[in-house]
């Protein structure tokens, strides 16, 4: 990876088109430019969202920065999607035309719409560069009218609207699972009070024989339903509940040793191995790369 810094210059007024809604928490933005000399964007404010970017036509070049490292240089064909963690630092210098819908997303939204479902399991989205979802531009599509009369807009519809955007993102890029049949799988009573349970071993001790009794199932038939409802076995998905609260910890500067004992690893080295069989790198090179 090579490091370059972006030129400061100031936008010219109304080279960027703006459009917004507000569909509190969730807001949306069409951002569009004819422009083929923009000056780079300022970097964003930290916060704890994600911004979710669909390409509503071919944007043929520009560079990315995380921090002050120089990620991407190039472009993204109609429907590609960009999900970036806000909590980190980005700025963007457009090089061509471009035209895109942006949803910002509190993380806290993302927690509790996860919760509700009965997936507090979720602790953020994975969205390999390259992608294109041609759901999320249907959707982004589907919101342009609102874009151009944000007060004529039915806000029944933009709702309707952003809650199929979190459905499809949470299932496809946030690693939930959603059983296609429910034979043989627990009720939602009993998913609602497991994954509780679980949750709250985040830095405890699982006793399985407890957690069937809570369900009122023998422990090798709640094993079994459980991994039919989460795609896992109860001790895989407290193990990966446990990493995403580790990734968590890792952006802020506490010791690795510290947050192997508040996730419930025994130590620092019990950590590292876990983490990186499912991240598939160490915490140390996680934290780093986050901090590049």
């Amino acid at each position: 990876m090579y490091r370059e810094s972006a030129p400061e210059k100031t936008q010219e007024p109304d080279a960027i088109r703006r459009s917004i809604v507000d569909a509190s928490p969730i807001s949306i933005m069409r951002l569009k430019s004819d422009r083929e000399d923009l000056a780079p964007s300022p970097a964003n404010a930290r916060e704890d969202a994600f911004s979710i970017i669909t390409q509503l036509r071919d944007f043929r070049l520009h560079r990315l920065w995380r921090g002050k490292s120089l990620i991407f240089e190039g472009g993204h064909p109609e429907g590609a999607l960009a999900i970036t963690d806000l909590r980190e630092e980005w700025r963007c210098h457009h090089l061509s035309p471009f035209d895109n819908v942006r949803f910002r997303i509190p993380f806290r939204h993302v927690r509790d719409f996860a919760t509700e479902i009965g997936r507090p399991d979720l602790m953020g989205f994975e969205c390999p560069p390259g992608t294109v979802d041609t759901v999320i531009l249907g959707l982004a599509h589907a919101l342009l009218p609102a874009l151009e009369r944000p007060k004529q807009a039915s806000r029944l519809f933009i709702d309707q609207v952003t809650l199929a955007i979190m459905t499809h993102l949470v299932q496809k890029y946030g690693g939930l699972y959603f059983p296609g049949e429910r034979k043989g799988t627990l009720a939602p009573w009993q998913e609602k009070r497991a994954l509780e349970y679980l949750a709250a071993q985040l830095d405890g001790h699982l006793s399985m024989m407890e957690l069937a009794k809570s369900c009122e199932l023998s422990r090798s038939y709640f094993i079994q339903a459980f991994k039919a409802s989460f795609g896992r076995t109860p001790l895989r998905w407290l193990t990966e509940y446990r990493i995403a609260r580790a990734k968590e910890l890792l952006l802020q500067d506490l010791p690795i040793a510290e947050i192997a004992i508040r996730c419930g690893f025994a130590d620092q080295s019990h950590l590292t191995r876990s983490f990186s069989l499912i991240a598939g790198i160490t915490p140390a090179r996680f934290r780093r790369d986050r901090r590049t």
